[in-house]
């Protein structure tokens, strides 16, 4: 299924005209505060997420699965998908993949349909925390930090095969997450653990084709529950630094121990240059487990604040990969990506509102009750009227999911796929 241009304009006519009394409100409420308007709305139109191909399915929990149905059952019907969401929000323009769930079996075909759908391939990433079929080594006690030399050769070649992969895509970049680590005490020695994994890093490295990125993702537990060997961003920086220029740390929302100020961890990052790529999702007790900005939002903003900084002051800091990682539930995934497009982009309008220069000043006199006025008002400012006219401007819908709920995306789907059809690589 895809949705064209005119069917978009059809859903919009019906809203453009409330649409451009508030943002004509908004924009000259903007305008009496020395704002730009229209370089925000450009900075929005511009701005673009990844949508990983493992989340266009029906996420599940450690207990049980409950589709949506009418599920992508092959990476043509994925891209299809991320197609949906692009055309709708004009926000994801890019698609991630997961190896070995997603190898393209018709390298050209597969380039051509992403095109057809406005895409271009974000990082793509390796899976070494599971036991692939026919496979000679298990990754039960981990990959890349394995006691076994055979087991790491093999996620290493693993990581190497990934590249090739994305090379043929036109991907220049890898994501390495690990779910290395131990369950019990005693059950892993650490600084062997830390030694194997950081020789191995940089085995992958050396393959990477010179214009490539490599990043580095951290996890505190889960899916081991003692240590994890990459448990921080700390870990992380140090290993992205053993390894070379081309290796970045990886920040993932979700992958925070309660209350971690990541914010200032995004800061600490970009001021050294290391800030490579960013997963966004939100949670209240585990992992990925929310919608974006469903939560926490006034957390991303204040994140959002410290990578408008830093993208504008860190010129030794490459423009971060921006990338969606959650996990559905029980929502139609589609929507829930949807909402999390919208929440990302309103943190980051928010965060373009941010008087600056008005904030250093604040911070030099150290007039804190300033610092605090100065975030609230542009975190209170009500900035979806910019986010639509980035849309309307770009050939998007004015409310992606009310145009998805009367285009009857979901109906569609189930019709042309089946009711029961099940995502791959899930």
């Amino acid at each position: 299924m895809q949705i064209s241009k005119e069917q978009i304009q059809l859903v919009n006519k019906k809203v453009e005209a409330g649409h451009e009394s508030q943002f004509n409100f908004l924009a000259q409420t903007l305008d009496s505060k020395g704002v730009d308007v229209n370089a925000v709305v450009k900075k929005l139109a511009d701005f673009q997420v990844a949508i990983p191909s493992w989340a266009l399915g029906a996420g599940g929990t450690r207990f049980g699965r409950f589709s949506y149905f009418g599920e992508p059952s092959n990476l043509e019907q994925k891209i299809n998908d991320v197609g949906i969401i692009h055309s709708l929000t004009q926000t994801a323009g890019a698609i991630s993949l997961h190896i070995p769930w997603d190898v393209p079996e018709d390298y050209n075909a597969i380039k051509e349909l992403a095109a057809a759908n406005h895409l271009v391939f974000d990082a793509v990433n390796s899976n070494t925390f599971q036991d692939q079929k026919d496979a000679k080594e298990s990754y039960k006690y981990g990959s890349l930090s394995n006691v076994n030399k055979g087991v790491r050769d093999q996620a290493v070649q693993h990581n190497i095969d990934v590249v090739e992969i994305g090379e043929k895509l036109g991907s220049k970049s890898l994501t390495v997450w690990l779910a290395d680590g131990s369950n019990f005490p005693g059950q892993n020695n650490f600084q062997t653990a830390f030694q194997y994994t950081e020789d191995s890093l940089k085995e992958i490295y050396t393959s990477l084709p010179e214009d490539w990125k490599m990043f580095i993702e951290y996890k505190p537990y889960e899916p081991n529950f003692y240590s994890t060997v990459i448990q921080d961003w700390g870990t992380s920086f140090m290993l992205a630094n053993a390894c070379g220029d081309k290796a970045y740390t990886l920040v993932d929302l979700g992958h925070h121990l309660p209350n971690t100020n990541i914010e200032q961890i995004v800061a600490t990052l970009m001021m050294k240059g290391k800030l490579g790529g960013f997963h966004f999702n939100d949670s209240k007790y585990g992992d990925d487990d929310s919608t974006v900005g469903s939560v926490k939002p006034y957390s991303l903003f204040l994140i959002f604040n410290e990578l408008v900084y830093g993208m504008k002051n860190n010129p030794q800091n490459p423009y971060p990969a921006w990338m969606i990682d959650a996990s559905h539930n029980i929502k139609d995934p589609l929507e829930d990506l949807i909402q999390s497009l919208e929440a990302i982009q309103e943190a980051y309008a928010k965060a373009l509102l941010v008087d600056q220069k008005a904030l250093k000043e604040a911070q030099l006199a150290n007039d804190v009750v300033v610092c605090q006025e100065l975030l609230q008002e542009a975190y209170r400012t009500d900035v979806r009227p910019l986010l639509r006219e980035a849309r309307l401007k770009s050939g998007g819908a004015l409310h992606p999911i009310t145009a998805y709920r009367s285009l009857q995306v979901r109906e569609s789907l189930i019709e042309e796929r089946g009711k029961y059809a099940v995502a791959s690589g899930l």
